[in-house]
């Protein structure tokens, strides 16, 4: 085991705080996205009860990565390569009004843009449908053709949302960007309860707009007492600063978008039906994600940005390398769960209605083709951020488009040349979310002399023992409850997946005690209290 680095006591006293401060945006961050990946699971439970699984749909899930695409390929991109980091050297209480100043240019500015996007997609809907869909037949196009023209106005409210967004994250306000995401699950849960039986499938592209006014609308409390205005200053320094920043950014975003479009064109040359298999396999994989990395990474920017305008490189080490290890003492179990209690989760979330067991199974076989990236995908973003912090965004550009095109080799060659179909895809997928952690890994080795002394690795190798205890634990758990109400109902699975998730949590906790797993009781710390249980967490190695 590699001895932690010992610290003065000054340098001891900033990292406690800066621990605390981390863990409890994390905290903010995690809750947050617990409420958002319930509502998730809610949403995608009514959606495949109604509409099931169909060429219908799988034009609207190809469709409903337009608004993503061009959203990360103008604000979303941004938000953690520059906006934030650029923010943040602007969120002390002192410039406050220089800081209302940029925000009022970066909205003016940003409205301006967006609404000519939008405007050019409503022209070209007719183009796009068959860019994504170049497989499906006339009928299918067409109604993707409508689905696109609904669905483009969110870009504009995604857009507004996001710099707001960044706007919070920067002054350290995390609970107002926690909300949005719920507020996004619930409006499209409304939508499609509310419209569906009028609509049909329209009613889906319309939930997405309502769902993105709806996470806008809980952001703009965040803004009481700012002073805004429409200011067009597109000579302003910090804005030149941020498209400097950003603009190496831009290569690799156009170049993962290309890959999203071509995953999608190749999928509907398999069957009509892949694209919402994959999509409701990602689903499972981003619950994990959201929840745990996307929550720690977000927290940790701000701090390590401010940290490294002050030089402080060990500093910065020791708080990026919290963050990677909150990552790693999560998302490890998280995956074992995936693998023991994945089918009766996919068949308790969306088993019913037009979604048959046959979907179910396709929609197992794509999660276990996706699990073995998930761990390299948890610890890619943390390493992304360290070098937006750095205001280094060419590196993560350049080894995003090394793993793209290793996707486009190997994606194409798994799935028609090898003949695995839409599962090739899957796998590909896989084989580029591991080849560009690997990548970052080697990239940011060689920038910061590594980790060395800093706990990731013994962390990792007992979070990853404590992961295989609590997967054998859920299915074992799973297995018993099941043999016992001997069926295979919807009680036995809710029953088995109740059952294997505590036996799975008992397990990881007993072994994490014995393993002396620190950083597992900082989140359980910073968790009980901000559920309003007064206990204090055990410090965090550094």
């Amino acid at each position: 085991m590699v001895e932690p680095t010992v610290v003065p006591a000054s340098g001891a006293a900033q990292t406690t705080r800066a621990q605390a401060g981390i863990a409890r945006a994390a905290g903010i961050n995690a809750l947050g996205n617990v409420g958002s990946r319930l509502l998730g699971l809610v949403r995608e439970s009514v959606i495949a009860g109604t509409f099931g699984v169909s060429g219908g749909t799988a034009a609207f899930d190809a469709v409903s990565s337009v608004p993503k695409m061009v959203y990360e390929l103008l604000i979303g991109g941004m938000l953690s390569a520059a906006l934030v980091p650029v923010l943040s050297e602007y969120a002390s209480e002192e410039r406050r009004e220089e800081l209302d100043r940029i925000l009022s240019i970066l909205l003016s500015l940003a409205g301006v843009v967006l609404i000519v996007v939008v405007v050019a997609l409503e022209l070209g809907a007719p183009w796009v449908a068959p860019l994504l869909l170049g497989g499906f037949d006339a009928d299918l196009l067409r109604t993707a053709t409508t689905l696109v023209r609904l669905i483009v106005p969110a870009i504009l409210i995604y857009g507004i949302s996001g710099i707001l967004q960044a706007y919070h994250y920067a002054r350290k306000r995390f609970v107002y960007p926690s909300l949005g995401a719920p507020a996004h699950n619930l409006g499209v849960i409304v939508a499609v309860v509310l419209l569906a039986g009028r609509l049909d499938l329209a009613s889906l592209s319309l939930g997405i707009v309502v769902a993105a006014t709806v996470q806008l609308l809980v952001q703009l409390p965040g803004l009481r007492g700012a002073r805004l205005s429409l200011q067009f200053d597109w000579h302003h320094p910090v804005v030149r600063r941020i498209l400097q920043l950003y603009a190496p950014v831009v290569l690799s975003i156009v170049i993962q978008n290309v890959g999203i479009i071509i995953d999608r064109n190749l999928a509907s040359r398999t069957v009509a039906e892949a694209i919402t298999w994959m999509q409701k396999a990602t689903f499972l994989i981003q619950l994990p994600l959201g929840l745990v990395s996307m929550a720690v990474s977000l927290a940790v920017l701000p701090t390590l940005s401010q940290i490294d305008a002050r030089a402080e490189l060990d500093r910065f080490k020791r708080t990026f390398s919290l963050g990677l290890r909150l990552v790693l003492v999560i998302i490890l179990p998280a995956a074992a769960g995936l693998v023991a209690l994945g089918l009766p989760m996919i068949r308790v979330i969306m088993e019913r209605g037009a979604f048959t067991p046959a979907d179910t199974h396709q929609t197992w076989l794509a999660l276990c083709y996706y699990l073995p990236g998930l761990p390299f995908a948890a610890i890619d973003l943390p390493l992304i951020f360290a070098f937006y912090a750095q205001k280094d965004t060419v590196t993560p550009v350049v080894v995003g488009v090394v793993a793209v095109l290793i996707y486009l080799v190997v994606g194409p060659a798994l799935a028609f040349l090898l003949g695995w179909g839409y599962l090739g895809l899957v796998a590909a997928n896989s084989v580029q979310l591991i080849s560009h952690a690997v990548i970052m890994l080697w990239a940011f080795g060689r920038r910061f002399e590594g980790l060395r002394g800093y706990g990731v690795i013994s962390t990792t190798a007992k979070a990853a023992l404590a992961s295989v205890a609590a997967g054998l634990l859920a299915y074992g758990g799973y297995a018993v409850a099941a043999r016992a109400l001997a069926g295979r109902g919807m009680v036995t699975d809710v029953a088995g997946l109740l059952a294997g998730a505590g036996a799975a949590v008992a397990a990881y906790a007993a072994a994490a005690h014995l393993l002396r797993i620190e950083e597992l009781g900082l989140v359980v710390g910073v968790v009980r209290r901000r559920l309003g249980v007064a206990a204090r967490a055990p410090h965090a190695e550094t």
